[in-house]
């Protein structure tokens, strides 16, 4: 017995200084309650529905939990007396009637303006970025700029490539997105958004979101439907800059530099940070091969 004592103290020593060394951990993870921290201001009114809807839920159930503990207790068999097995109280069953409707009510005035407002679009945005999808890769091109070639800036993903998506901070951002073949999906997870990409122009969908980044930085983006074979390949890099790096960006590309050279005008790693391709077998053996 002793000896069993001793060694819970060791484990509770133990898991209690495993906690205390990952606290800022802990607690951010608690605080999000599972979310990545948003770097959008349509992501705030995410995270604070999702912390509002969660806080009502965990409400609901420890008072459906207490009732159920009451009950068990309360009306437990006691000696040979059989409990009574039912019972009827209209005013309390109209009442837990009327309750579940209140909930779901309240819960769908929040989640259809906090909707509304994550898709509400500006007559005017700052910038302008059409996203189009396609097996098994991503094409960003920005349509307010011109190359000498007479074209619009833009950057298309490779097997070997993963394509890097350049925002600027504090200025409002829309999405224009299209898919050439099947339904993709835009998401980039510290959105805490992401819309599917239906193909077709009269599909009866609305393909245009906007953002404003808050934050720079370096995220990784994905498909976030499954559309094939390399799935799983359709990464993509959104590369958030100052504004006025961003300006120094689409500068460099619309006199003839790539993105990677750009990139690294502007201070910014030419290659991407936050994830790196998915190499097929071939060109693994190709890699292994020039090594």
């Amino acid at each position: 017995m002793a000896r069993r004592s001793k060694l819970a103290k060791v484990a509770g020593l133990g898991l209690l200084g495993a906690l205390t060394l990952s606290g800022c951990d802990v607690t951010g993870s608690w605080l999000s309650w599972g979310w990545p921290e948003g770097i959008t201001d349509q992501a705030e009114r995410m995270h604070d529905l999702w912390i509002g809807s969660t806080i009502a839920a965990l409400v609901v159930g420890i008072a459906v939990w207490a009732l159920i503990a009451y009950a068990t207790i309360r009306y437990r068999k006691r000696g040979d007396e059989l409990p009574r097995q039912t019972a009827y109280n209209l005013p309390l069953e109209v009442v837990y009637t009327i309750i579940p409707f209140l909930i779901i009510a309240v819960l769908f005035f929040f989640t259809v303006n906090t909707q509304n407002e994550v898709r509400d679009v500006s007559d005017d945005p700052d910038v302008t970025v059409q996203v189009n999808a396609f097996k098994w890769n991503w094409q960003f091109v920005y349509p307010e700029t011109e190359t000498a070639g007479g074209e619009a800036v833009s950057t298309v993903g490779t097997s070997t490539e993963i394509p890097i998506l350049v925002v600027p901070t504090d200025q409002t951002i829309r999405f224009e997105l299209a898919s050439a073949d099947v339904i993709h999906s835009f998401w980039v997870p510290e959105f805490l958004f992401k819309l599917d990409i239906l193909p077709g122009n009269d599909n009866g969908r609305d393909n245009v979101f906007e953002v404003t980044v808050r934050e720079e930085g370096a995220y990784v983006g994905r498909c976030a439907e499954l559309c094939g074979t390399y799935h799983a390949f359709m990464n993509f890099e959104l590369r958030s800059v100052s504004p006025d790096a961003y300006e120094d960006y689409l500068a460099a590309r619309e006199d003839g530099l790539s993105g990677y050279d750009a990139l690294v005008l502007i201070g910014e790693p030419g290659e991407a940070v936050s994830t790196e391709p998915f190499l097929l077998q071939r060109e693994q053996q190709a890699v292994a091969s020039d090594d």
